[in-house]
């Protein structure tokens, strides 16, 4: 028996505790030790690389997914490390202003536990969905459970936002364990039990895991969709570090105003990837290569639209804008998935786990290099421009490399996925 509708529903719920933690580690903590604690840009940046680079383990969860069993166990327990990380991410924070060697290296256990644990939570499941969807289901699959994990993003974000004013290191260490808290409760919930009754397939011959990872980089379409994932996941995260710290020093947010912010974005991108799903679905308007392609570019303009207003060159809403650039982010993001549960069966059969695992690794070394380097920018560029010109630089940057990700997705697209699976769509 394969996934049921309602079985794809609960993993998703299990995406959605994944997205609920991570959302305040990567928005709300570095925002608060750029703004209240007056700390380099590059800090927050480099932790949150290292909680990415930590994640170049994904093909190796994603191998033992292939070759092994019981994936509820590595979801649950990844689950439990990453609740762990995000608390203590969140206490280390406080300690900034006491002793900051104690609140540092804390920091780092700490985001080397958040690695660790989306690492070998979010690949287990992505491994599980892969290999337990009927084929006809998984491109829809897909769209629904990252749905579901941006709405937990965004609900996240809006929810505590609203309680984190006025702000204490009381009130942010409340907020952060009722989400951790939740967030593991409700992943024991929606996984347990799930893989009884699910029809298991024979477990691959067991190979070592170089010549397995060998085995999936010698198939050209798989190793062409990863340079794409990591040419496009730099642009999509150079702005992650930055734009809550850009809204708080250039337009006054307060810490909660921000977080909201964090959570209007993703909003956007909710809206986004349901647009698509519709649009592409329902109406059948468009192809993946199409929504890619209009994504990339219409993040682009967003971001010029950003850094002009933020320059004052321009009187825009900031929160529009930033719900627009959500928007079109969530456009380019769903039609990529599409393409990439659409590719994960494609070549060498009983590597789905371990592409999508390479894919992780692709994407979580874009979004440790991007965001580090978006915050590293900002911090040089501060040094001799004033605030808005030194971020608008950076988002202007940005905005490129997406130009540069939608002419990559033009010619790449064009001679996989949808030439392969014409029929194939977003939310299918």
């Amino acid at each position: 028996m394969q996934l049921s509708w309602i079985q794809i529903a609960r993993l998703g719920l299990v995406q959605m505790a994944l997205g609920a933690i991570v959302v305040l580690t990567t928005s709300t903590l570095n925002r608060l030790m750029v703004v209240e604690f007056a700390l380099p840009a590059v800090l927050p940046g480099a932790l949150v690389g290292l909680h990415y680079g930590i994640q170049l383990s994904r093909p190796r969860w994603g191998f033992i997914s292939d070759t092994g069993g019981n994936r509820t166990a590595w979801i649950i327990g990844g689950m439990a490390v990453l609740a762990a990380g995000g608390f203590g991410a969140a206490f280390a924070v406080t300690l900034f202003a006491g002793s900051y060697a104690l609140a540092l290296a804390l920091s780092v256990l700490a985001y080397t536990l958040i690695g660790l644990g989306v690492g070998a939570s979010g690949t287990s499941l992505l491994a599980l969905l892969a290999t337990t969807t009927a084929p006809h289901r998984r491109a829809a699959a897909a769209t629904i459970t990252w749905l579901m994990m941006i709405f937990g993003i965004a609900l996240t974000a809006g929810l505590a936002g609203s309680f984190l004013d006025p702000y204490s290191p009381a009130r942010l260490l409340s907020v952060v364990a009722v989400v951790v808290l939740a967030a593991f409760a409700l992943t024991v919930i929606a996984v347990g039990r799930i893989e009884r009754g699910l029809a298991a397939r024979p477990p691959e011959p067991h190979v070592p895991f170089m010549d397995g990872l060998r085995e999936v980089w010698a198939e050209r379409r798989a190793r062409n969709f990863t340079l794409f994932v990591f040419l496009s996941m730099n642009a999509y995260f150079m702005q992650e570090l930055i734009l809550e710290p850009f809204a708080g020093l250039v337009f006054g947010f307060t810490p909660g105003q921000s977080t909201q912010l964090s959570g209007a974005q993703n909003g956007g991108v909710f809206v986004g990837m349901l647009t698509v799903g519709i649009m592409a679905t329902g109406l059948k308007i468009g192809s993946l290569r199409a929504w890619v392609v209009s994504g990339c570019l219409g993040s682009a303009v967003a971001l010029a639209l950003i850094a002009l207003t933020g320059t004052g060159s321009l009187a825009l809403p900031f929160t529009a804008l930033v719900v627009g650039l959500g928007f079109f982010n969530g456009m380019f993001a769903v039609a990529a998935i599409g393409s990439m549960m659409a590719l994960a069966s494609d070549g060498r059969e009983r590597r789905e786990g371990t592409r999508m695992g390479l894919w992780g690794a692709a994407q979580a070394i874009a979004a440790g290099f991007g965001g580090l380097t978006g915050a590293a920018a900002v911090d040089l560029l501060r040094t001799g421009l004033a605030d808005g010109p030194a971020f608008g630089a950076v988002f202007a940057l940005e905005g490129a490399l997406f130009i540069a990700a939608a002419v990559m997705a033009w010619h790449i697209l064009s001679t996989t996925t949808a030439q392969a699976s014409p029929a194939l769509v977003p939310g299918e």
